[in-house]
This record gives structure tokens, sequence and C-alpha cells, in this order.
């Protein structure tokens, strides 16, 4: 059997509160917006700036519960702004004989990085927040 890497989990358009380019690295998000992704602190993600269209990988650290964090840390804080929307993803590996059944979780971000609803990859809400 072949493996395919798949997306996993997704937060859809957070808005960036905070560039700290003398942190050692990372990305410090809302642990509340991790649970929701289903995403863990250490975890690698691919985070995709919708604002200029910069593409890097880092990993995730906590940062306050309920405070919306999205602090871009390191070297990587120079290819964002504060307020720019960011897409993170992350990304897991998927058998080919259960692939037809994989389903993302997709975390829809709205005004102050508040959850506005989680879907599953075919858009069936999961919750909403």
């Amino acid at each position: 059997m072949q493996n395919r890497q798949m997306l996993r989990s997704k937060i859809h358009r957070i808005a960036v509160t905070e560039c700290d380019i003398e942190y050692e690295g990372s990305l410090t998000l809302d642990p509340e917006l991790m649970q929701a992704a289903g995403m863990v602190p250490y975890e690698r993600i691919d985070v995709y700036n919708v604002d200029n269209a910069n593409r890097f990988s880092t990993y995730l650290i906590k940062g306050e519960p309920g405070s919306g964090d999205c602090c871009v840390n390191g070297a990587a804080a120079r290819l964002v702004d504060v307020g720019d929307k960011l897409i993170l993803a992350s990304y897991c590996v998927v058998n080919d004989d259960v692939v037809a059944d994989h389903k993302p979780q997709v975390v829809l971000i709205g005004d102050e990085n508040k959850i506005k609803s989680v879907k599953d990859g075919e858009g069936a809400r999961v919750r909403v927040g």
C-alpha cells in the first residue's frame, strides 16, 4: 500500500497579533485555537500569508488561553506584518486504503481571532464557535 501526505487540519484567516524577531523561533498561538484544530504544542505547521503570499514552516507554542494570540517569532517575523491574515496547516500521512474517508478539520476564524465555525474537509459543520 501507498501512503499520502494529507491535510490534517487548518486554521483559516487568523490575523497576526504580534511579531517578535528577537524570540528564538516558532509561532505563539492561543491554545483554544490549537485545540479546535487538533493541533498541539511543538507540532510542525506550514504558514501561508494571504496578504503577501509568503510561505514558511515553523512549530507551535502555547499562548494565553482565550487571547486570540497569533504571534510570529524569530526570523519568520520578517515575513508577516501585524494584521496579516494567515492560514496555518498541519499534515499527516494517510494510507491509500483509508484516504477516501479522510476528512481534515477546518477552523474558520472571524473578528478578534474568534472561532466562527469548525468544519470537516467536506464543509460539514462540526461545531460553531
